[in-house]
């Protein structure tokens, strides 16, 4: 595939994706700490979950998503999605001329000075992958990991169940085998997680340290913008939101996990697969 050329300016939005709402525990935290840029958000709805998708459909997904983000101008993309950065990262990385972060990386370095004994709850895509393990055994050799793959979570996310009795067992048996193993840390393999917050800390030890990756995702972003002098200046960001599925349906979800309310607009599966065949040709 021929590289795509892109000089990135610094009113340029970051572009960020994930499979559905997960994404958004990371759109918060750039929010919160890179306050000045605007940001285009996709969400892959009508492909939800990501988690049991092959390697080979993950990676025509996101060389579709970037595409298209590129054609809005974006400066940078942000793989908002464990998944998809287990297994197609370094693919599109050789592939597009921007910058791409995935959101692995900084969270096992995270866990890896937080602990020797971690767990890591996520897809099963990501655990098979061991895409966590692999990264934390390079950040600290002598830590041990453990990984538990959660197929019930994205889905319960995405309906809004996370107050749900059923969620708060499924949650309680997933995480009996990291309890069991006696981790001190315990690492959110997937962005969709953090929206579990208040029900993990209510089945947690108090002595658990829990990471989320995307606080040090936000960190590892705002070094590459400087090193690329792509930071904004500019005091009145914007955000746009996107999504394959339904906007209503995402409108709804993403109001009440985030607190605020937005103008979701759809894109089709058919101009995303377009765009990748242009390219491919």
């Amino acid at each position: 595939m021929a590289k795509i050329l892109q000089m990135p300016i610094q009113t340029g939005k970051i572009g960020v994706f994930d499979s559905g709402v997960g994404g958004l525990t990371v759109l918060r935290e750039i929010m919160a700490h890179l306050p000045t840029e605007s940001l285009l958000y996709f969400g892959d709805t009508a492909r939800v979950p990501y988690g049991d998708r092959s390697q080979t459909e993950l990676l025509r997904f996101v060389r579709e998503i970037i595409t298209w983000m590129q054609g809005q101008g974006v400066k940078m993309v942000v793989m908002a999605c464990n998944t998809s950065s287990a297994l197609a990262l370094e693919t599109v990385r050789a592939e597009f001329d921007m910058p791409i972060l995935g959101i692995i990386l900084p969270g096992a370095r995270a866990a890896a000075k937080a602990g020797r004994r971690i767990g890591v709850i996520s897809t099963v895509a990501t655990a098979n992958s061991n895409a966590y393990k692999q990264a934390i055994l390079e950040a600290s050799p002598v830590a041990e990991v453990w990984q538990v793959g959660c197929p019930d979570f994205v889905p319960l996310i995405e309906k809004n169940r996370i107050d749900d009795p059923y969620t708060r067992a499924v949650a309680t048996d997933y995480l009996k085998p990291l309890m069991a193993a006696n981790i001190d840390t315990l690492v959110y393999g997937c962005t969709h997680y953090p929206h579990l917050a208040p029900l993990m800390e209510q089945i947690l030890p108090p002595s658990i340290k829990v990471i989320n990756p995307a606080q040090s995702l936000v960190s590892a972003m705002a070094k590459e913008l400087d090193m690329l002098g792509l930071r904004n200046t500019q005091s009145k960001p914007d955000i746009d939101f996107y999504v394959s599925g339904d906007p209503i349906k995402f409108a709804k979800v993403s109001g009440q996990l985030m607190g605020f309310s937005s103008q979701v607009q759809p894109v089709s599966l058919s101009v995303l697969e377009g765009l990748a065949i242009a390219q491919s040709v």
